[in-house]
């Protein structure tokens, strides 16, 4: 296999003018709340109100609207437990092109929705990343379409990293960027854009603890990948691959781990206090500061909410 090259910074701007027009300039909002419960002056990056409701429509637009001419007729393809689908089924009805998706059978009801209501075409597979590899063969090698990776792709990356761009502008002096990590795409993004225009700010990485196979692979300095993690974060269950370890590993300062009730606690405390809708996923960065108050407090932290994509019939309180 061809190895896959590595975004460069020039390739974040040449994504940001790209998906311009396609894509929300988020707000950042910020919650006297949430400082004086960690000590630390908390600025959330809010792609809870993005475009198809999460980050990943950065970098899959960016993928979208780069295909050349001659590549359209196919259209795109890809394999993803929601938010990339239905980014990608949204970007790819933006240019009016086909889209097909391998989504887990257990994926939430409201993205399979999104999927379909963008127009994407949905083939389920089995909740392991296995499965998902195999039946992405199959779709891909019946539609030829482009395969538009949800995080190891080069363009996703690129477009990820636009989000830590705007957050930068907006919060003159941070200190610290802390983010949800699944695959890596938005860590990645995320990397290559503090790494190149403010090398002093940290970046830290946030997972579930039933997941942990990014803190795992930090610690040993390797790729570990499990198979089919069980959490209630069920946009972070995939593992790192070359292209996102390739950032993760030098640049990542740290991953924290949160347990299932540490992030359901802290997605349900962003509801009640912030007013804003959030999923389980994207809370999983407050639930590590809210335990490692001790790394934060005192610093100005960008924490990126990744998105908002949340079943409200089968709410993760709500269990039991």
């Amino acid at each position: 296999m061809t190895p896959l090259a590595i975004p460069t910074f020039d390739d974040v701007i040449a994504a940001h003018d790209r998906i311009r027009p396609h894509i929300h300039r988020t707000p950042v909002l910020t919650s006297t709340y949430f400082n004086e419960l960690t000590g630390a002056q908390l600025f959330f990056k809010c792609e809870n109100f993005q475009k198809a409701g999460a980050f990943k429509v950065r970098g899959a637009s960016n993928a979208v609207f780069g295909l050349r001419d001659d590549q359209l007729a196919k259209g795109v393809a890809t394999h993803s437990s929601g938010n990339h689908a239905l980014s990608l089924s949204y970007a790819a009805g933006r240019r009016g092109i086909p889209c097909n998706v391998v989504m887990p059978r257990t994926a939430p009801q409201a993205k399979k929705d999104a999927v379909q209501g963008y127009g994407g075409v949905i083939v389920e597979c089995e909740p392991s990343t296995s499965s998902r590899e195999a039946v992405f063969a199959e779709v891909q090698a019946r539609t030829g379409a482009d395969f538009v990776h949800p995080y190891n792709d080069p363009r996703v990356i690129a477009g990820q990293g636009t989000c830590s761009r705007e957050l930068l502008e907006q919060v003159p002096g941070l200190e610290a960027v802390i983010a949800p990590i699944g695959g890596g795409g938005m860590i990645s993004g995320t990397c290559l854009t503090v790494s190149s225009t403010a090398p002093g700010v940290k970046v830290y990485a946030a997972e579930p603890k039933n997941a942990d196979d990014a803190y795992r692979s930090f610690k040993a300095g390797r790729i570990i990948a499990d198979d089919a993690p069980d959490t209630v974060a069920d946009g972070l269950k995939v593992p790192l691959k070359d292209l996102t370890w390739h950032f993760v590993s030098r640049h990542v300062t740290d991953v924290f781990t949160a347990t299932e009730q540490e992030i359901i606690d802290a997605m349900k405390l962003t509801w009640k206090r912030m007013k804003i809708i959030i999923e389980a996923s994207c809370a999983v960065p407050l639930a590590t500061i809210l335990a490692n108050p001790e790394v934060f407090r005192g610093r100005k932290v960008g924490v990126i909410i990744t998105g908002g994509n949340v079943d409200l019939d089968t709410l993760p309180w709500m269990k039991g």
